[in-house]
């Protein structure tokens, strides 16, 4: 069976604080997929993923999201 990877989204409001939209298991295959793209859609909303860090604290892959204008 393929272990997964803990994700949390994160938004930076306008004041400059990190808001959690969203955390979940990924499988590896989605992790992958970062690799090739730049937007991700959570709750019917489209966001881009401006970088990522990998919080070996908390055993989690931490992603910066920035909202799209639509």
């Amino acid at each position: 069976m393929e272990q997964g990877l803990k994700v949390v989204l994160m938004v930076k409001s306008p004041t400059g604080e990190l808001n959690q939209i969203e955390e979940r298991e990924w499988s590896m295959n989605m992790v992958a997929a970062l690799e090739h793209v730049n937007y991700i859609v959570v709750g019917n909303k489209e966001y881009e993923t401006v970088e990522g860090r990998l919080n070996l604290d908390h055993g989690r892959l931490e992603l910066l999201l920035v909202p799209m204008q639509g």
